[in-house]
């Protein structure tokens, strides 16, 4: 058993945090040049982290827990890393429309986990996509053929190739200089030199490299004939190669007013980061002192020698996706490598979010398919004798059958032979991508894990934790108390008696909820935890079911799932399913009334009394899963969340009306999650299904009617594998497979760290503490 203990203050997802506003807000951006003749207009989304600049700053108050590489599988060269010089199959064929498409997968110990993982890449005309799994599940349209093998090792060559066509692993940032007033983009490419200041935060970026004979990443640089400067600052961050093209260290022409030489590689990089001279209340930067219309981010830094901190502004592009990290609020930073830190992972999510925009994304788009229906038609001839029929494409063996064994044994073996060639060539020559997935940050991350108990007998249905301990319903010995301490033996709560299925400990209202026994037995039962506590303490007899009677909520029998609000600050909400019916309760009375009340009229140790029925829903059919929304102003917009047979719908608590909220185009539904998030003090939902993730934001619509409609900040993405459970834990989601824990980001679904967690089953998420189980 193992926890996962957060750095972050709060592991839940918190009410009013979850905001794009932190990402910044889209802006019309005019400046006008030395004449007062405009520039350039341009829609700029603008960071400026908070919109109250005024409140008190205390520095490191931010965290710097959330500054994460984003779409670290997405952006490695899968192929050169996980296939190439290693056995794998390739496959060729065509779908229902007749474009061409090549699949790769190799079956690997991911990790050195014991966990046997195949990783696949699915080469298509739209994108090149990898997935990575204990089973495959390609998303290719009806096959017009069966994919057949190839089995010429030359192949490696031509998918090499394919794959240099998915963007860099390294990147080119410019650097533009300038001073005090400098409002023109001729002002600030004409500086010849930069002042202290400057050169102090070079430094701060990475190490000043001599151009000619230089071997690593050139960002496009001359390393021969010092034609593009003699100098210029490189560095490594996280596996990726930077070059940064320096506007002081670019060459500099007296007679050529516009430096063109200067403009034609910083006018030319995606991200570019301008130092600007001056305090806060000097003119600042604007992009449309730019004219280029290929740099898509401006990332304006201010150094303030009072106190000796770095401030940051970000502009993008309005067609640029959202990425992270968002900034601190104010955008301050007091320690320089940490500041290196955020710039840096800033500035790559940036460029890589840039590149999926349809710009960017359509000239990548036309260059794949090209090169894959060349490759398909330079195939075409050699069909017979360059690929393998009798192998179908399902059959991907590690080991081939025994009566071809030698000839197979000899083909793998010159198919190897190739592969090492090739990846040995490609690194001799300086182009081996050097990004690497499993390099990070030497900090701890607060998905790290930490022993919780060594060794735990018993199959674990359903926890909570409650304080620092973490209570659990066992499938044969009750419900247990494991306390933080690997030394601790387990402590019995309820017998075997009570089957709880479910449960919740809600601490600051001194409430257990636990659903108990199954089909028409089960009852939805409540306790105080200050008894069983004091029980506990006191080493009294084990509960059973039958000390439970007066802990049952009657009009709960025969439920079978059960709902809580996340946000019971004033009202605990709870919604119990009973087939195809939903019974809302509540318990209004605060825990110090109900202590005051217990004392004053002796009431029993159960606070079932504390609860009332509210009303009973009818739906069309049994929920699989359900979450309830706190509406805007509590008076009759509260909704619950259900999902059942292929759609997901949105239920007034108040009138019981009906809302299709989406609807899932899929033969097979497996629902996971609906997780209630806010956005602006707005409700929003993250839908779960299959491996499929869906932000909706639902707007109330007069006072109590939810309006569903397309809204501009709803967005998808897909899990890699198959998630069995999903947590929010702002700002990431995590979702737990069978043998693995996959963490993106809440704002925009982008991939933040995929973590080998073998045969693992979660038990309970909380504040700081995700609890899961796994045999190692």
């Amino acid at each position: 058993m193992r926890h996962l203990d957060s750095a972050s203050e709060d592991l839940g997802c918190r009410r009013g945090e979850f905001s794009r506003k932190h990402y910044g807000s889209v802006e019309l951006l005019i400046s006008s040049d030395a004449d007062g003749a405009i520039q350039r207009a341009g829609r700029f989304r603008v960071e400026n982290g908070s919109i109250d600049e005024t409140s008190d700053y205390t520095p490191g108050t931010w965290r710097r827990t959330d500054v994460h590489l984003e779409n670290p599988e997405y952006h490695t060269r899968w192929y050169f890393k996980y296939f190439l010089g290693k056995v794998h199959q390739n496959y060729v064929g065509t779908d229902a429309e007749k474009n061409p498409f090549f699949l790769s997968v190799v079956l690997s110990d991911q990790n050195n986990q014991r966990v046997p993982q195949y990783r696949a890449i699915l080469w298509r005309k739209t994108v090149s996509q990898p997935v990575t799994g204990n089973s495959i599940a390609m998303n290719v349209d009806r096959f017009e053929k069966g994919p057949r093998e190839i089995l010429n090792p030359e192949i490696q060559k031509d998918l090499l190739v394919l794959e240099e066509q998915e963007g860099s692993v390294n990147f080119k940032f410019g650097v533009l200089y300038a001073k005090d007033g400098q409002l023109t983009d001729d002002e600030m490419f004409s500086n010849e030199s930069g002042s202290e200041t400057f050169d102090k935060f070079l430094n701060l970026l990475g190490d000043t490299i001599c151009l000619q004979g230089w071997a690593g990443y050139r960002g496009g640089l001359d390393t021969k004939n010092d034609t593009t400067g003699i100098n210029s600052i490189y560095t490594v961050y996280q596996g990726h190669e930077l070059m940064f093209h320096v506007s002081t260290m670019l060459p500099y022409s007296k007679e050529n007013k516009q430096q063109v030489e200067r403009k034609r590689h910083i006018g030319n990089d995606i991200v570019t980061i301008v130092f600007q001279e001056g305090d806060d209340a000097s003119p600042s930067f604007k992009p449309s002192m730019i004219r280029s219309h290929f740099t898509h981010i401006f990332a304006l830094v201010r150094y303030n020698s009072q106190n000796d901190s770095y401030r940051l502004k970000i502009f993008s592009e309005e067609s640029v996706p959202l990425f992270g990290p968002p900034l601190p609020s104010p955008p301050v930073f007091t320690d320089h490598q940490e500041f290196r830190d955020f710039l840096l992972v800033k500035l790559i999510n940036g460029e890589k979010a840039t590149l999926e925009t349809p710009t960017f994304a359509q000239k990548r788009q036309r260059t794949l398919d090209m090169l894959i229906r060349s490759l398909y038609q330079d195939l075409m001839p050699d069909m017979p004798k360059n690929m393998l029929n009798r192998r179908s494409f399902s059959d991907v063996l590690p080991e081939s059958p025994k009566s071809a064994r030698k000839k197979e044994e000899a083909r793998q073996a010159e198919f190897v032979r190739v592969g090492q060639a090739l990846k040995l060539k490609t690194i001799v020559r300086g182009d081996a991508p050097t990004s690497l997935v499993t390099t990070g940050l030497c900090r701890k991350e607060p998905w790290e894990s930490q022993s919780f108990c060594s060794s735990f007998p018993y199959d674990i249905v359903c926890g909570d934790s409650w304080g620092q301990s973490l209570l659990v319903a066992t499938d044969s010995a009750g419900v247990m108390l494991l306390e933080d301490s690997p030394t601790l033996p387990p402590v019995q709560v309820f017998d075997k008696t009570l089957i709880v299925k479910q449960m919740h400990v809600l601490e600051p209202q001194d409430l257990l909820i636990a659903r108990a026994d199954k089909g028409k037995d089960a009852r939805l039962y409540v306790y105080r935890l200050s008894t069983l506590k004091r029980g506990i303490e006191e080493r009294q007899l084990v509960r059973t079911k039958c000390d439970s009677r007066e802990n049952k909520l009657e009009k709960t029998k025969g439920c079978h799932l059960y709902s809580i609000n996340t946000h019971h600050g004033v009202e605990l909400r709870i919604v119990v399913a009973i087939r195809n019916k939903l019974l809302l309760i509540t318990r209004k009375q605060s825990r110090l009334d109900c202590l005051s009340s217990a004392t004053v009229t002796g009431t029993t140790d159960s606070p079932v009394e504390d609860f009332q029925y509210i009303r009973e829903i009818c739906l069309c059919d049994s929920p699989v899963v359900m979450a309830l929304v706190d509406g805007p102003t509590g008076e009759n917009d509260h909704m619950i969340c259900v999902a059942y047979r292929h759609q997901f719908d949105l239920i007034n608590e108040s009138t019981g009306d009906a809302y299709r909220l989406h609807h899932v185009d899929s033969n097979r539904v497996n629902f996971v999650a609906a997780i209630d998030v806010y956005e602006d003090g707005e409700a929003g939902l993250l839908l779960c299904y299959n491996n499929i993730c869906i932000y909706k934001k639902v707007c109330p619509f007069n006072g109590a009617t939810p309006m569903i409609q397309p809204n501009t900040s709803d967005f998808h993405f897909s899990w890699n594998q198959m998630p069995n459970a999903i947590v929010c834990a702002f700002p990431y989601i995590l979702a737990f497979t069978t043998d693995s824990i996959e963490i993106r980001l809440v704002v925009n679904g982008n991939l933040v760290y995929t973590a080998v967690v073998p045969e693992l089953q979660l038990t309970a998420s909380r504040v700081s503490v995700l609890a899961i189980r796994s045999y190692l």
